[in-house]
Protein backbone atom coordinates (compact mmCIF):
# COMPACT_ATOMS: atom_id res chain seq x y z
CA UNK A 1 0.00 0.00 0.00
CA UNK A 2 2.70 2.28 0.59
CA UNK A 3 4.00 2.53 -3.03
CA UNK A 4 -0.19 3.08 -4.08
CA UNK A 5 0.39 6.13 -1.65
CA UNK A 6 3.43 7.39 -2.82
CA UNK A 7 2.30 7.50 -6.53
CA UNK A 8 -0.52 8.90 -5.38
CA UNK A 9 1.17 11.56 -3.78
CA UNK A 10 3.88 12.04 -6.69
CA UNK A 11 0.82 12.56 -9.16
CA UNK A 12 -0.67 14.91 -6.86
CA UNK A 13 2.65 17.47 -6.26
CA UNK A 14 3.08 16.98 -10.30
CA UNK A 15 -0.45 18.52 -10.31
CA UNK A 16 -0.08 21.22 -7.70
CA UNK A 17 2.93 22.34 -9.16
CA UNK A 18 1.88 22.90 -12.87
CA UNK A 19 1.32 26.55 -12.38
CA UNK A 20 4.75 26.60 -10.95
CA UNK A 21 6.20 25.15 -13.65
CA UNK A 22 5.00 27.14 -16.12
CA UNK A 23 5.72 30.39 -13.92
CA UNK A 24 9.39 29.00 -13.94
CA UNK A 25 9.60 28.84 -17.49
CA UNK A 26 7.74 31.90 -18.43
CA UNK A 27 10.62 34.04 -15.93
CA UNK A 28 13.18 32.36 -17.15
CA UNK A 29 12.05 33.14 -20.82
CA UNK A 30 11.73 36.34 -20.11
CA UNK A 31 14.68 37.03 -18.47
CA UNK A 32 16.51 35.73 -21.47
CA UNK A 33 14.45 37.64 -23.72
CA UNK A 34 15.43 40.98 -21.47
CA UNK A 35 19.22 40.36 -21.50
CA UNK A 36 19.15 39.40 -25.13
CA UNK A 37 17.80 43.10 -26.08
CA UNK A 38 20.62 44.50 -24.58
CA UNK A 39 22.94 42.51 -25.89
CA UNK A 40 21.44 43.12 -29.89
CA UNK A 41 20.98 46.79 -29.30
CA UNK A 42 24.67 46.76 -29.35
CA UNK A 43 25.01 44.73 -32.59
CA UNK A 44 22.71 47.06 -34.38
CA UNK A 45 23.41 50.13 -36.47
CA UNK A 46 20.83 52.48 -37.90
CA UNK A 47 18.06 54.51 -36.33
CA UNK A 48 17.24 54.58 -32.18
CA UNK A 49 13.45 53.44 -33.46
CA UNK A 50 14.72 50.95 -36.03
CA UNK A 51 17.35 49.39 -33.62
CA UNK A 52 14.37 49.75 -30.84
CA UNK A 53 11.96 47.52 -32.97
CA UNK A 54 14.41 45.00 -34.17
CA UNK A 55 15.73 44.51 -30.65
CA UNK A 56 11.85 43.67 -29.45
CA UNK A 57 11.30 41.38 -32.39
CA UNK A 58 14.67 39.56 -32.10
CA UNK A 59 13.91 39.07 -28.45
CA UNK A 60 10.68 38.58 -28.16
CA UNK A 61 11.12 35.53 -30.36
CA UNK A 62 13.82 34.06 -28.40
CA UNK A 63 11.77 34.15 -24.85
CA UNK A 64 9.12 32.25 -27.34
CA UNK A 65 10.92 29.95 -28.92
CA UNK A 66 12.57 29.07 -25.10
CA UNK A 67 9.67 28.84 -23.64
CA UNK A 68 7.54 26.79 -26.01
CA UNK A 69 11.02 24.24 -26.51
CA UNK A 70 11.20 23.72 -22.79
CA UNK A 71 6.94 23.21 -22.31
CA UNK A 72 7.25 20.48 -25.08
CA UNK A 73 10.05 18.65 -23.19
CA UNK A 74 8.54 19.18 -20.08
CA UNK A 75 5.13 17.46 -20.94
CA UNK A 76 6.83 14.79 -23.39
CA UNK A 77 10.57 13.00 -22.23
CA UNK A 78 8.80 11.82 -18.74
CA UNK A 79 6.27 10.29 -20.20
CA UNK A 80 8.50 8.02 -22.72
CA UNK A 81 8.91 4.30 -21.16
CA UNK A 82 11.38 3.27 -23.69
CA UNK A 83 14.86 4.03 -24.24
CA UNK A 84 14.86 5.02 -28.25
CA UNK A 85 12.15 7.36 -27.70
CA UNK A 86 14.04 8.63 -24.43
CA UNK A 87 17.81 8.83 -26.04
CA UNK A 88 15.64 10.47 -29.52
CA UNK A 89 14.35 13.30 -26.89
CA UNK A 90 17.41 13.82 -24.83
CA UNK A 91 19.65 14.20 -28.39
CA UNK A 92 16.82 16.85 -29.08
CA UNK A 93 16.94 18.67 -25.90
CA UNK A 94 21.21 18.51 -26.35
CA UNK A 95 20.56 20.25 -30.00
CA UNK A 96 18.10 22.86 -28.77
CA UNK A 97 20.15 23.63 -26.10
CA UNK A 98 23.28 24.29 -28.54
CA UNK A 99 20.59 26.53 -30.31
CA UNK A 100 19.69 28.60 -27.69
CA UNK A 101 23.30 29.25 -26.38
CA UNK A 102 23.89 30.54 -30.15
CA UNK A 103 20.91 32.44 -30.25
CA UNK A 104 20.80 33.78 -26.89
CA UNK A 105 23.45 32.49 -23.85
CA UNK A 106 26.52 34.65 -26.28
CA UNK A 107 24.10 37.65 -26.18
CA UNK A 108 22.93 37.59 -22.36
CA UNK A 109 26.99 36.90 -21.82
CA UNK A 110 27.30 40.28 -23.67
CA UNK A 111 24.61 42.37 -21.81
CA UNK A 112 25.94 41.08 -18.50
CA UNK A 113 29.87 41.93 -19.16
CA UNK A 114 30.26 43.75 -22.47
CA UNK A 115 31.11 46.73 -21.11
CA UNK A 116 33.80 45.40 -18.46
CA UNK A 117 34.71 43.50 -21.84
CA UNK A 118 35.02 46.37 -23.85
CA UNK A 119 37.55 47.52 -21.48
CA UNK A 120 39.37 44.41 -20.94
CA UNK A 121 39.93 45.00 -24.79
CA UNK A 122 40.99 48.62 -23.94
CA UNK A 123 43.76 47.19 -20.72
CA UNK A 124 44.86 45.09 -23.39
CA UNK A 125 46.13 46.90 -25.71
CA UNK A 126 46.84 49.88 -23.47
CA UNK A 127 49.86 47.31 -21.88
CA UNK A 128 50.78 46.42 -26.04
CA UNK A 129 51.05 49.73 -26.57
CA UNK A 130 53.22 50.71 -23.80
CA UNK A 131 55.23 47.66 -24.42
CA UNK A 132 55.82 49.06 -28.03
CA UNK A 133 57.01 52.76 -26.22
CA UNK A 134 59.54 51.03 -24.20
CA UNK A 135 61.20 49.60 -27.51
CA UNK A 136 60.82 52.41 -29.21
CA UNK A 137 62.48 54.69 -26.47
CA UNK A 138 65.09 51.64 -26.20
CA UNK A 139 65.96 51.40 -29.40
CA UNK A 140 66.14 55.01 -29.77
CA UNK A 141 68.57 55.70 -26.90
CA UNK A 142 70.40 52.32 -28.08
CA UNK A 143 73.29 54.73 -30.00
CA UNK A 144 73.61 56.59 -26.78
CA UNK A 145 75.51 53.68 -25.28
CA UNK A 146 78.36 54.16 -27.81
CA UNK A 147 79.06 57.58 -26.37
CA UNK A 148 81.32 56.09 -24.07
CA UNK A 149 83.19 54.41 -26.74
CA UNK A 150 83.28 57.68 -29.01
CA UNK A 151 84.71 59.78 -26.11
CA UNK A 152 87.87 57.89 -25.08
CA UNK A 153 88.72 57.57 -28.81
CA UNK A 154 88.32 61.36 -28.96
CA UNK A 155 90.58 61.51 -25.78
CA UNK A 156 93.26 59.49 -26.48
CA UNK A 157 93.76 60.61 -29.94
CA UNK A 158 93.65 64.31 -28.29
CA UNK A 159 95.84 63.49 -25.87
CA UNK A 160 98.93 61.04 -27.97
CA UNK A 161 98.23 64.90 -30.16
CA UNK A 162 99.60 66.80 -26.97
CA UNK A 163 102.04 64.25 -26.05
CA UNK A 164 103.29 64.32 -29.42
CA UNK A 165 103.89 68.33 -29.68
CA UNK A 166 104.88 68.99 -26.16
CA UNK A 167 107.63 65.87 -25.99
CA UNK A 168 107.30 64.25 -29.26
CA UNK A 169 106.10 60.54 -27.48
CA UNK A 170 105.41 59.03 -31.20
CA UNK A 171 108.49 60.49 -33.15
CA UNK A 172 110.89 60.92 -31.23
CA UNK A 173 110.93 64.84 -32.29
CA UNK A 174 108.26 67.31 -30.22
CA UNK A 175 106.76 70.43 -32.33
CA UNK A 176 103.84 70.88 -34.31
CA UNK A 177 103.90 68.26 -37.31
CA UNK A 178 101.57 66.05 -39.76
CA UNK A 179 101.17 63.75 -36.51
CA UNK A 180 99.63 66.07 -34.52
CA UNK A 181 97.82 67.37 -37.68
CA UNK A 182 96.38 63.97 -37.80
CA UNK A 183 96.05 63.13 -34.32
CA UNK A 184 94.14 66.53 -33.71
CA UNK A 185 91.33 65.86 -37.20
CA UNK A 186 90.62 62.46 -35.84
CA UNK A 187 90.34 63.80 -32.20
CA UNK A 188 88.06 66.60 -34.05
CA UNK A 189 86.51 63.80 -35.87
CA UNK A 190 84.86 61.87 -32.86
CA UNK A 191 84.01 65.15 -30.89
CA UNK A 192 81.58 66.05 -34.25
CA UNK A 193 80.40 62.33 -33.63
CA UNK A 194 79.57 63.00 -30.48
CA UNK A 195 78.05 66.44 -30.30
CA UNK A 196 75.55 64.28 -33.03
CA UNK A 197 74.63 60.86 -30.60
CA UNK A 198 74.28 63.54 -27.72
CA UNK A 199 72.12 65.98 -30.00
CA UNK A 200 69.47 63.43 -30.34
CA UNK A 201 68.84 62.96 -26.57
CA UNK A 202 66.80 65.59 -26.23
CA UNK A 203 64.43 64.21 -29.45
CA UNK A 204 64.40 60.98 -27.80
CA UNK A 205 63.40 62.43 -24.54
CA UNK A 206 60.83 64.63 -25.81
CA UNK A 207 59.16 62.29 -28.12
CA UNK A 208 59.05 59.82 -24.98
CA UNK A 209 57.51 61.70 -22.91
CA UNK A 210 55.15 62.93 -25.37
CA UNK A 211 54.64 59.10 -25.43
CA UNK A 212 53.58 58.62 -22.14
CA UNK A 213 51.36 61.62 -21.57
CA UNK A 214 49.18 59.47 -24.63
CA UNK A 215 49.57 56.34 -22.28
CA UNK A 216 48.49 58.35 -19.08
CA UNK A 217 45.22 59.46 -21.15
CA UNK A 218 44.29 55.99 -22.60
CA UNK A 219 44.86 54.69 -18.65
CA UNK A 220 42.43 57.33 -17.65
CA UNK A 221 39.81 55.96 -20.68
CA UNK A 222 40.18 52.56 -19.65
CA UNK A 223 39.40 52.83 -15.64
CA UNK A 224 36.68 56.38 -16.42
CA UNK A 225 33.30 56.11 -15.53
CA UNK A 226 30.70 56.90 -18.06
CA UNK A 227 29.25 54.95 -21.11
CA UNK A 228 31.85 52.43 -23.02
CA UNK A 229 31.35 53.61 -26.60
CA UNK A 230 32.11 57.25 -25.78
CA UNK A 231 35.48 56.37 -24.21
CA UNK A 232 36.18 53.84 -26.90
CA UNK A 233 35.87 56.48 -29.17
CA UNK A 234 38.62 58.53 -26.97
CA UNK A 235 40.92 55.56 -26.68
CA UNK A 236 40.81 55.10 -30.50
CA UNK A 237 42.17 59.09 -31.40
CA UNK A 238 44.82 58.57 -28.41
CA UNK A 239 45.91 55.37 -29.82
CA UNK A 240 46.51 56.82 -33.52
CA UNK A 241 48.84 59.99 -31.85
CA UNK A 242 50.66 57.35 -29.90
CA UNK A 243 51.19 55.28 -32.73
CA UNK A 244 52.93 58.62 -34.35
CA UNK A 245 54.53 59.48 -31.85
CA UNK A 246 56.38 55.44 -31.65
CA UNK A 247 57.26 55.74 -35.76
CA UNK A 248 59.21 59.09 -34.65
CA UNK A 249 61.09 57.34 -32.04
CA UNK A 250 61.85 54.46 -34.45
CA UNK A 251 62.69 57.11 -36.82
CA UNK A 252 65.39 59.31 -34.32
CA UNK A 253 67.59 56.50 -33.60
CA UNK A 254 71.18 57.84 -34.39
CA UNK A 255 72.39 53.98 -34.65
CA UNK A 256 72.47 54.28 -38.89
CA UNK A 257 73.90 57.85 -38.79
CA UNK A 258 76.69 55.94 -36.14
CA UNK A 259 77.51 53.29 -38.24
CA UNK A 260 77.73 55.70 -41.35
CA UNK A 261 80.25 57.93 -39.31
CA UNK A 262 81.99 54.67 -38.51
CA UNK A 263 82.89 53.82 -41.58
CA UNK A 264 84.28 57.22 -43.15
CA UNK A 265 86.56 56.61 -40.21
CA UNK A 266 87.98 54.14 -41.86
CA UNK A 267 87.49 54.49 -45.56
CA UNK A 268 87.76 58.47 -45.69
CA UNK A 269 91.14 58.56 -43.63
CA UNK A 270 93.42 61.23 -45.28
CA UNK A 271 96.84 60.76 -43.69
CA UNK A 272 98.80 63.91 -44.49
CA UNK A 273 102.02 64.38 -46.19
CA UNK A 274 105.55 63.88 -43.69
CA UNK A 275 106.93 67.38 -43.40
CA UNK A 276 109.69 66.06 -41.51
CA UNK A 277 112.86 68.64 -42.13
CA UNK A 278 115.36 65.65 -42.17
CA UNK A 279 114.70 61.97 -43.96
CA UNK A 280 115.10 59.96 -41.04
CA UNK A 281 112.36 62.54 -39.31
CA UNK A 282 109.98 62.10 -42.27
CA UNK A 283 110.37 58.28 -41.97
CA UNK A 284 109.07 58.03 -38.37
CA UNK A 285 105.97 60.04 -39.47
CA UNK A 286 104.95 57.98 -42.01
CA UNK A 287 105.34 55.09 -40.00
CA UNK A 288 102.98 56.51 -36.76
CA UNK A 289 100.46 57.52 -38.98
CA UNK A 290 100.04 54.04 -40.48
CA UNK A 291 100.05 53.01 -36.89
CA UNK A 292 97.14 55.68 -36.34
CA UNK A 293 95.64 54.43 -39.74
CA UNK A 294 95.43 50.90 -38.39
CA UNK A 295 94.16 52.64 -35.03
CA UNK A 296 91.65 54.35 -36.92
CA UNK A 297 90.38 51.03 -39.13
CA UNK A 298 89.94 49.12 -35.85
CA UNK A 299 88.42 51.79 -33.71
CA UNK A 300 86.28 52.22 -36.90
CA UNK A 301 85.59 48.55 -36.89
CA UNK A 302 84.18 48.43 -33.53
CA UNK A 303 81.81 50.80 -33.74
CA UNK A 304 80.54 49.90 -36.45
CA UNK A 305 79.70 46.27 -34.88
CA UNK A 306 78.38 48.36 -31.54
CA UNK A 307 75.93 50.09 -34.11
CA UNK A 308 75.01 47.08 -36.22
CA UNK A 309 73.91 45.00 -32.94
CA UNK A 310 71.39 48.11 -32.11
CA UNK A 311 69.85 47.85 -35.53
CA UNK A 312 69.58 44.39 -35.58
CA UNK A 313 67.57 44.75 -32.33
CA UNK A 314 63.90 43.51 -33.10
CA UNK A 315 61.64 46.60 -34.73
CA UNK A 316 58.53 47.75 -32.84
CA UNK A 317 55.61 45.81 -34.65
CA UNK A 318 52.98 47.96 -36.64
CA UNK A 319 49.95 48.23 -34.46
CA UNK A 320 46.67 49.58 -35.12
CA UNK A 321 43.64 49.61 -32.51
CA UNK A 322 40.56 47.62 -33.57
CA UNK A 323 37.36 48.52 -31.74
CA UNK A 324 35.12 45.84 -30.40
CA UNK A 325 31.72 45.82 -29.59
CA UNK A 326 30.65 44.51 -26.32
CA UNK A 327 29.40 40.90 -27.84
CA UNK A 328 32.93 40.66 -30.07
CA UNK A 329 34.21 42.04 -26.67
CA UNK A 330 33.00 39.10 -24.73
CA UNK A 331 33.64 35.92 -27.38
CA UNK A 332 37.30 37.26 -27.75
CA UNK A 333 38.01 37.50 -23.65
CA UNK A 334 35.33 34.80 -22.94
CA UNK A 335 37.98 33.23 -20.44
CA UNK A 336 38.44 35.87 -18.36
CA UNK A 337 34.56 36.14 -17.72
CA UNK A 338 33.49 32.65 -17.14
CA UNK A 339 30.96 33.43 -14.19
CA UNK A 340 28.88 36.26 -16.83
CA UNK A 341 29.36 33.08 -19.31
CA UNK A 342 28.42 30.84 -16.40
CA UNK A 343 24.81 32.75 -15.53
CA UNK A 344 23.97 33.47 -19.11
CA UNK A 345 23.86 29.95 -20.29
CA UNK A 346 22.07 28.98 -16.60
CA UNK A 347 19.56 31.16 -17.67
CA UNK A 348 18.26 29.87 -20.83
CA UNK A 349 19.75 25.82 -19.60
CA UNK A 350 18.08 25.99 -16.14
CA UNK A 351 14.28 24.54 -17.13
CA UNK A 352 16.75 21.32 -18.29
CA UNK A 353 17.15 20.78 -14.50
CA UNK A 354 12.80 21.05 -14.51
CA UNK A 355 12.88 18.25 -17.66
CA UNK A 356 15.19 16.20 -15.24
CA UNK A 357 13.12 16.09 -12.23
CA UNK A 358 10.05 15.37 -13.47
CA UNK A 359 10.81 12.41 -15.50
CA UNK A 360 12.54 11.07 -12.21
CA UNK A 361 9.45 11.92 -10.59
CA UNK A 362 7.61 10.07 -13.61
CA UNK A 363 9.82 6.99 -13.54
CA UNK A 364 9.19 6.85 -9.34
CA UNK A 365 5.69 6.57 -10.38
CA UNK A 366 5.65 4.48 -13.01
CA UNK A 367 7.60 1.92 -10.83
CA UNK A 368 5.64 2.28 -7.87
CA UNK A 369 2.48 1.13 -9.55
CA UNK A 370 3.29 -1.63 -11.39
CA UNK A 371 4.86 -3.08 -8.22
CA UNK A 372 0.71 -3.18 -7.27
CA UNK A 373 -2.15 -5.52 -8.00
CA UNK A 374 -4.81 -4.61 -10.01
CA UNK A 375 -7.21 -4.16 -6.82
CA UNK A 376 -4.81 -1.77 -5.05
CA UNK A 377 -4.92 -0.03 -7.95
CA UNK A 378 -7.84 1.49 -7.40
CA UNK A 379 -8.97 3.89 -5.13
CA UNK A 380 -12.26 4.62 -3.20
CA UNK A 381 -13.39 7.13 -5.33
CA UNK A 382 -12.99 5.05 -8.68
CA UNK A 383 -15.24 2.27 -6.33
CA UNK A 384 -17.60 4.55 -5.71
CA UNK A 385 -17.94 6.04 -9.41
CA UNK A 386 -18.17 2.71 -10.82
CA UNK A 387 -20.80 1.63 -8.21
CA UNK A 388 -22.69 4.82 -9.36
CA UNK A 389 -22.36 3.35 -13.13
CA UNK A 390 -23.43 0.46 -12.23
CA UNK A 391 -26.60 1.54 -10.51
CA UNK A 392 -27.22 4.19 -13.70
CA UNK A 393 -26.60 0.79 -15.99
CA UNK A 394 -29.46 -1.01 -14.29
CA UNK A 395 -32.09 2.09 -14.00
CA UNK A 396 -31.48 2.48 -17.74
CA UNK A 397 -32.34 -1.38 -18.33
CA UNK A 398 -35.46 -1.16 -16.36
CA UNK A 399 -36.94 2.03 -18.13
CA UNK A 400 -36.67 0.11 -20.99
CA UNK A 401 -38.71 -2.99 -19.63
CA UNK A 402 -41.02 -0.79 -18.29
CA UNK A 403 -43.33 -0.57 -21.47
CA UNK A 404 -43.65 -4.48 -22.06
CA UNK A 405 -46.75 -6.29 -20.78
CA UNK A 406 -46.57 -7.62 -17.10
CA UNK A 407 -45.58 -11.14 -17.42
CA UNK A 408 -47.31 -13.76 -14.95
CA UNK A 409 -46.12 -14.78 -11.69
CA UNK A 410 -43.04 -16.67 -11.62
CA UNK A 411 -42.14 -18.63 -8.93
CA UNK A 412 -39.21 -17.54 -6.90
CA UNK A 413 -35.64 -17.97 -8.43
CA UNK A 414 -33.74 -21.18 -7.47
CA UNK A 415 -30.91 -21.17 -5.73
CA UNK A 416 -28.03 -22.49 -7.08
CA UNK A 417 -25.38 -24.75 -4.81
CA UNK A 418 -22.98 -21.59 -5.37
CA UNK A 419 -25.44 -19.26 -3.84
CA UNK A 420 -26.02 -17.66 -6.35
CA UNK A 421 -29.89 -17.05 -8.13
CA UNK A 422 -31.46 -18.07 -11.35
CA UNK A 423 -32.60 -14.75 -12.58
CA UNK A 424 -30.89 -13.17 -15.41
CA UNK A 425 -27.20 -11.30 -15.28
CA UNK A 426 -29.28 -7.76 -15.28
CA UNK A 427 -31.06 -8.32 -12.16
CA UNK A 428 -28.07 -9.50 -10.18
CA UNK A 429 -26.99 -7.80 -7.29
CA UNK A 430 -23.42 -6.65 -8.10
CA UNK A 431 -20.99 -8.93 -6.79
CA UNK A 432 -17.67 -7.90 -5.84
CA UNK A 433 -15.78 -9.45 -8.53
CA UNK A 434 -18.29 -7.21 -10.92
CA UNK A 435 -17.80 -4.09 -8.67
CA UNK A 436 -13.76 -4.77 -9.35
CA UNK A 437 -14.07 -5.38 -12.90
CA UNK A 438 -16.30 -2.19 -13.70
CA UNK A 439 -13.91 -0.23 -11.90
CA UNK A 440 -11.00 -0.96 -13.58
CA UNK A 441 -13.24 -1.11 -17.00
CA UNK A 442 -14.44 2.59 -15.17
CA UNK A 443 -10.90 3.72 -14.72
CA UNK A 444 -9.24 2.83 -18.12
CA UNK A 445 -11.81 5.31 -19.67
CA UNK A 446 -11.01 8.06 -17.05
CA UNK A 447 -7.05 7.67 -17.29
CA UNK A 448 -5.46 9.24 -20.20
Amino acid sequence: MSHAVQASRLKGHIVSLETMTRFVLATLALASGVYTYLGVRSLLDGSATVVFFAAIIYSVAVSVAIYGFWTYLIRFLPEMRDAGSRLALLGIMALGSLMIVAMSSWLNAAALAGSAAVEQHLAVTLEDYTADLDQAHGNALGALSLLPDIQRASERFARLAADEQATGALTGTSGSGSVVQLLTQMSAQMDELEATVEASRDTVKTGFADGQSRLAAMRALVSAPGAIAQRSDQFAAEAVALAGVIAALEQTSIAPSVMRAAADLSFGFIAPVADGGTVDLAGRQDQVMATIRTSVEAQSKALSEAAGEILAQPKVPDRRYVPLTAAEAVLRYASDFIPSWAGAISIDLLPAVLVGIMAVVHGAMRRGEELLEGADRITAGDMLRSLELHEALLAKRQQVAAPAAPAPAAEPPAVSPGGDTDAPPDERQPSAQNVTTLALGDRKRIEP
